[in-house]
């Protein structure tokens, strides 16, 4: 292996069994029993044991795979699978899992297995639905999985298809727009995509799609820029990054219940995850000028999502835009860079994974129920949907930073990260931080002014007998929260999984020359 490679890359682990493969392609698998299965199609059961069955044994896996095999104390890849597929054009089946990848992996099983879970009402189409489930959970797992840049590009444009048929199909009243807003946005930003890392993987003296060989190169100068800003734009969609977070309110207020679940607990991720992965990891330099830009975006990302969620009526709309304000927070300990930074960018992502699916599930509890989102048509729910109204205010404070929950320990995190990063001056720590505030301010004050409005205030009479969670969604319910109050008391849970390649990460930025450090504006 080339002496150059960055340290995340330079030492990785072959694995004896393919475990990585059979995570990612067990879904897809699974999709392929269903239209082979007896009866007419029209009973979702079949199809939605098939799918429950096959996403619990990948979540089991997944476990099993990173608690027993997986070690964190080594910060290269592992589990490394690489096998040649289209020698022709270079394309490798190569796969691997570090700090970076591994918790992400589990998140994406975890919330895709509870989304299928929460499809019980799924009644039209059930075999195409629960398919198109299972082949996500694959294209997901195969995005943080990759160590192939054409793989992962594969992976990545997979994965937009079956999102776009479930909104497509299964949306409220303007979903085809939706879904059409949502795949323009990301395939125009997959274009981008596609460019800088092409461009990436010709810059040296040979042809290569391997990505800790194109993160060896590590170009700087206006190629190395013109590469980042691809990424940074490309992969801001997914995050989604101000002014590219258009798409999010549409799909979150059309996508039924279980798909919003996916789109905020892991589609979100995979915007966070591969600027860690290509602008940090690939770019360290460049990243190091730019980091004081990305820092203000975030800070946009945070107050204009607070505030534009205040304008909205519509529950869906109002926690997706309160996502947009959320992964400013991935974006500020992106841009700290430092370790505690960036572990409060993966912690958040984590933590907010878990927290934005709840929320959406809770919110899909009562939709079932009341068949409006409208925050005006709803009023006295409290009273007879008492346990649907403790787990959406928990979510609600969850998502709020309350002390004792993950979002807090996420969020405090990145605050230090950049308090403690010594290269940014004092002025400009200072006004990032209380700009940044403003956003945890605001918080609270528009999502606690939805619950009232929601569950208590004057009853409306068509909603007086309306009926409480189930078993199964107390279950499911319970199963997003319960990590969140974990981590929230016991972060190194978490933090245990990814320190190691943060810590990583960090040092390769803290190694780079001293006028990538010294070039930006802000920092001194």
């Amino acid at each position: 292996m080339d002496a150059n490679l960055p340290v995340l890359a330079a030492s990785s682990l072959a694995s004896p069994f393919p475990w990585l493969s059979l995570i990612a392609l067990l879904p897809a698998a699974g999709a392929l029993l269903l239209p082979i299965l007896p009866g007419d199609g029209a009973d979702p059961r079949p199809a939605r044991a098939v799918a429950l069955t096959v996403l619990l044994i990948d979540l089991v896996l997944m476990l099993v795979v990173f608690s027993q095999v997986f070690q964190p104390d080594h910060s290269g890849l592992q589990l490394v699978e690489r096998v040649s597929w289209l020698p022709i054009i270079g394309l490798e089946w190569s796969l691997g899992a570090d700090g970076l990848s591994a918790p992400l992996v589990v998140l994406s099983g975890l919330v895709t297995f509870l989304s299928v879970a929460a499809s019980w009402s799924v009644t039209n189409k059930p075999r195409l639905y629960f398919g198109l489930l299972l082949l996500q959970a694959s294209a997901q797992s195969l995005v943080f999985l990759s160590q192939d840049f054409l793989l992962f590009f594969l992976a990545w444009e997979l994965e937009l298809v079956p999102v776009y048929l479930l909104i497509a199909i299964w949306g409220g009243k303007a979903r085809q727009y939706a879904a059409t807003k949502f795949i323009l946005y990301t395939a125009l930003a997959s274009l981008l995509i596609l460019i800088s890392g092409l461009a990436l993987a010709l810059s040296g003296d040979s042809f290569t799609l391997n990505m800790s060989e194109m993160a060896a190169r590590s170009p700087g100068g206006t190629f190395g820029v013109l590469c980042y800003l691809g990424f940074l734009v490309g992969f801001g969609v997914k995050l989604p990054m101000f002014p590219l977070h258009t798409w999010l309110p549409d799909a979150h207020g059309e996508a039924n219940a279980p798909v919003s679940m996916l789109l905020a607990g892991v589609l979100l991720k995979m915007g966070g995850y591969a600027l860690l992965r290509f602008n940090v990891e690939m770019l360290p330099e460049v990243h190091l000028r730019l980091a004081p830009a990305l820092m203000v975006l975030g800070i946009v990302n945070i107050i204009y999502g607070a505030l534009n969620a205040f304008a909205q009526d519509n529950v869906k709309r109002r926690i997706a835009c309160s996502s947009v304000s959320h992964m400013g927070f991935v974006l500020l300990g992106i841009a700290a860079v430092n370790s505690l930074g960036i572990s409060g960018a993966m912690l958040q992502m984590i933590s907010h994974g878990l927290i934005a699916a709840a929320l959406f599930f809770v919110t899909g509890v009562f939709y079932g129920r009341t068949k409006t989102l409208s925050i005006p048509n709803m009023g006295g729910l409290a009273k007879v949907m008492p346990i649907t109204f403790a787990f959406f205010l928990a979510s609600c404070l969850a998502s709020l930073a309350l002390p004792g929950m993950s979002g807090f320990i996420s969020e405090i995190t990145v605050f230090l990260g950049i308090t403690s990063q010594e290269a940014f001056t004092v002025p400009f720590r200072v006004i990032a931080i209380v700009l940044a505030a403003i956003g945890l301010v605001l918080t609270p004050i528009y999502l606690l002014s939805m619950c009232r409005r929601v569950f208590f205030g004057p009853r409306i009479p068509a909603l007086a007998v309306v009926g409480d969670m189930s078993p199964r969604e107390l279950t499911i319910g319970l199963t997003l929260l319960v990590p969140t109050l974990v981590i929230g008391f016991w972060p190194r849970v978490a933090i245990d999984f990814y320190e190691t390649s943060t810590t990583a990460l960090a040092d390769l930025l803290a190694s780079q020359p001293l006028v990538a450090i010294s070039s930006a504006l802000p920092l001194g």
